[in-house]
């Protein structure tokens, strides 16, 4: 049997399996947010980051202000990790301009990458994102793709060692870039890694995650949603009800909550520009997760569909 959102939120009410279901900020509101260590420090940081791939400073004052409204409710609702890159067009100058007009810089944890061959390319890009993004330390440096990897965090370790960076890695989003993924793991010291991984992409389990847990490096995933593909294949089926197992109540969360709930995962950052999307998937890191029997019922409904 499945039912709408509607009807599932009934029927969970209903059987009083509704921990707070219903949903978005006051949920949030009541709960804890789930958060995760970092291996290397400790420190905290919540399950459910953003990514800003499509986020633009150049943008008409309506689109503008959409990022103002999406940036203070993610900080409202106590998000912290932002992902962003050089090769996201504007993405770095939004963020600056934004952080900086609401002046809340300290309550986030900003990534970016490098993506550039050779030392002095290296070390002019990231003194570039520096400033795009109105700080003086970055909370982390990624090599983007892992181009040039082996270079480009001999820079990277010396300015953590500097202080201007506090954590290094590196990212891929593609399945092809494992093998050489999991060859910097084992010769690198690296605080993180961002991975592509998902109910549409679950390679990354078989052997990057399991690395990652044996090295202690945190994990950022990309792609949660597939690029969206995902969101396709559920277009005309309605969330089953025993997903109210989990506290979920949209196939945003159930995606979500399948990625996060695997223990390599440190955070999550779909992309978003819409604070209702934000709402949404800052659910996801709230309430229960679903443990290894439900993971696997949300493989097979995938696998079915």
């Amino acid at each position: 049997m499945k039912l709408n959102r509607r009807e599932l939120i009934a029927a969970s009410a209903s059987t009083g399996a509704l921990m707070g279901l219903g949903l978005g900020t006051s949920f949030a509101a009541n709960s804890k947010l789930i958060t995760r260590a970092i291996p290397a420090s400790g420190e905290n940081l919540p399950v459910i980051g953003i990514g800003t791939n499509r986020w633009v400073a150049d943008g008409s004052a309506a689109e503008i202000d959409g990022l103002r409204s999406t940036l203070r409710t993610f900080n409202e609702l106590g998000g912290r990790v932002i992902d962003t890159a050089p090769a996201y067009r504007t993405s770095e100058k939004a963020l600056g301009v934004l952080i900086s007009e609401l002046g809340i810089r300290d309550a986030f944890f900003l990534a970016t990458k490098v993506d550039r061959a050779g030392t002095e390319e290296g070390i002019a890009r990231m003194r570039d994102s520096l400033t795009k993004l109105g700080t003086e330390q970055l909370d982390l440096m990624q090599v983007h793709n892992m181009r040039d990897a082996d270079n480009q965090l001999e820079t990277m370790f010396d300015w953590k060692d500097k202080g201007l960076l506090r954590y290094v890695g590196i990212t891929t989003s593609r399945v092809d870039q494992f093998a050489e993924m999991e060859r910097l793991m084992n010769a690198f010291p690296l605080d993180f890694i961002q991975v592509n991984y998902s109910l549409g992409e679950p390679q990354a389990a078989e052997r990057i995650l399991p690395t990652a847990i044996d090295r202690k490096t945190a994990v950022l995933v990309n792609r949660p949603f597939g690029r969206g593909r995902l969101f396709k294949k559920v277009a005309d089926v309605s969330l089953p009800a025993w997903a109210a197992g989990f506290d979920c109540s949209s196939w945003a969360q159930y995606m979500l909550k399948y990625v996060v709930a695997h223990p390599a995962v440190t955070c999550a950052i779909p992309g978003m520009t819409k604070a209702k999307h934000v709402e949404d998937n800052m659910s996801a890191g709230h309430g229960r997760l679903p443990d290894s029997a439900q993971r696997k019922q949300q493989e097979e409904l995938f696998a079915s569909l």
